[in-house]
Parts: structure tokens; C-alpha cells; sequence
């Protein structure tokens, strides 16, 4: 799970410091109790909470930059432009695929020589690690697996790792012979929104349109795997034969699809 940044507001500052520094003196001559050293009037407990104020508000700064970074990244190439370039079909898939078990097979899969991309749904999976938020408690469907695994060995971890399933190998597509493989580095476009990630697992053989938890709340949809995700226009682009090492690296994925994603959008690919 995530840590929550320390935010300290100066009230609170000022009363810690408050509460730790030295009561008022006595008169000369009547013994006072020691609190260590009082150097320029401030005890030792005083400049001990001052150190540890003062380091709070310094990993506080570094937590907000390294975000900051990471949208800016994330954020280099507009949804937008995106669009533009997937906004024609050449299908590459032999039919086409359903966004939920029982509905009309309606999504093909397309591609360009940079790229693979659909336009579906959105689910939510919870497949990989068990973790508070993702288990068999709180996802009927759960698989305690991933098709493609960490550099550990061990499953993917939905609720941390934004990550794309995409459709097990049939007759319709198979994945591996178009570039995509575990690891692909992914583009996940919704309303104005585009974040990066990897192909982390593999579905249903008729079914496309399902993402991690993580890749879910990234894009500020509703991440619950039973209630959550949405009906429509989510668009999906693969960049052939790339791949974030190792997979579970959100920082690699994010980073080498803001590349990718910029050159395929000025032609440059």
C-alpha cells in the first residue's frame, strides 16, 4: 500500500515546538529540573522535534516532486493526440471481440506498424497478489495468479502495478505474433486522461477491455473489481515490441511509454 505523505501546517509545528520547549524559570538560586542542554534558549526536546519537523517537511518535498515528475511524464502526450493517430481501424485480429461475457463480439483489434490498439469497455481485475484490497473476499472472480510474473517469481500485484489484460491466444488474435507480450509497455487513454503500464496478464479468449485496479484508479475511474470500471470509450495502445524490465517497474513503464508515445505521435516511431 501507498504511505501517506507527512503534510505538517504551521500551527502544528509552533505547538510541538510549544510543548517541548522549556517552561518558564524559576527564581535565581532555586534549583530547576534539567531537560539537557538549553543553548540559546531552546531544549534539547525542542531541537529534537524541530529535527524531526524539519526532516518530515524535507521527505514531504521530495514525495510531492518525485509526483509531480511522474504526472509531467505521464502527461507529455495528450490524449488528444493520441486519439488522433488511432482514429482509424486496420484490423489485424481474425473477427472481433465482446466487452462483457454474453454481449455481441463488436471490438476488433487494430494495429499500425508501431502500435496495437482497441477501443472497449473497462473492467476491473484484482488477479496476482492477495492484498487488503485484492482478494477472494473482495473480488468473486479473484485468481491468486498472472499470466506473466515479477522478476521475483512471484504474480503481478493489481493494487499497486497498473497493468492491461488482454485476450488469451485463439484463432481470432494472437497476441505474440503481433509484438505484444508480457511487458508491453501500454497507453490507456479515458476521457482527457493517459497513463501508462504493461501487459500484465491474459483473459478470456472472446473477451477484451480489462485493466488492473491500479490502472483503474490511475485513471480516476472507480477501481472496485465487482462495481467499478466503465461501460465505454477507453481506448488501449500497445507499443509493439517494447518492454519495461522489469515488469513490475510502474516508474520504466511510465517512462519509456511517454518516449514511445511521443515519437508515435510525431512520426518519428
Amino acid at each position: 500500500m501507498h504511505s501517506r505523505p507527512i503534510a505538517l501546517t504551521a500551527a502544528f509545528a509552533a505547538a510541538l515546538l510549544a510543548a517541548a520547549a522549556p517552561g518558564p524559570r524559576a527564581s535565581a538560586g532555586v534549583p530547576q529540573p534539567s531537560h539537557g542542554d538549553a543553548r540559546g534558549g531552546e531544549s534539547r526536546e525542542a531541537r529534537a522535534v524541530r529535527a524531526t519537523l524539519t526532516a518530515a517537511a524535507r521527505d514531504t518535498g521530495a514525495v510531492r516532486a518525485a509526483r509531480s515528475a511522474g504526472e509531467a511524464r505521464e502527461g507529455a502526450v495528450s490524449a488528444a493526440e493520441l486519439l488522433a493517430k488511432v482514429r482509424d481501424c486496420t484490423p489485424i485480429s481474425r473477427g472481433s471481440y465482446r466487452k462483457d461475457a454474453g454481449a455481441e463480439a463488436t471490438v476488433p483489434v487494430c494495429g499500425t506498424d508501431e502500435v496495437v490498439h482497441w477501443t472497449a469497455d473497462m473492467d476491473v481485475s484484482c488477479d496476482g497478489q492477495s492484498t487488503p484490497r485484492c482478494n477472494a473476499r473482495t473480488d468473486p472472480w479473484f485468481i491468486e495468479d498472472t499470466a506473466f510474473r515479477q522478476s521475483d517469481g512471484k504474480p503481478l500485484n493489481a493494487e499497486t502495478l497498473p497493468y492491461v489484460v488482454v485476450p488469451g491466444p485463439s484463432q481470432t488474435w494472437r497476441h505474440t505474433e503481433s509484438g505484444v507480450r508480457g511487458g508491453t509497455v501500454v497507453a490507456v487513454v479515458h476521457d482527457d486522461r493517459v497513463r501508462y503500464g504493461v501487459v500484465g496478464d491474459t483473459g478470456p479468449t472472446d473477451v477484451i477491455g480489462e485493466v488492473s485496479q491500479a490502472m483503474a484508479g490511475s485513471l480516476g475511474v472507480d477501481d472496485d473489481p465487482v462495481a467499478g470500471g466503465v461501460a465505454s470509450d477507453v481506448t488501449y495502445v500497445l507499443f509493439r515490441d517494447s518492454k519495461a524490465t522489469p515488469i513490475e517497474d510502474h516508474s520504466a513503464a511510465a517512462s519509456l511509454g511517454g518516449e514511445l508515445a511521443r515519437r508515435f505521435v510525431s512520426g518519428t516511431g
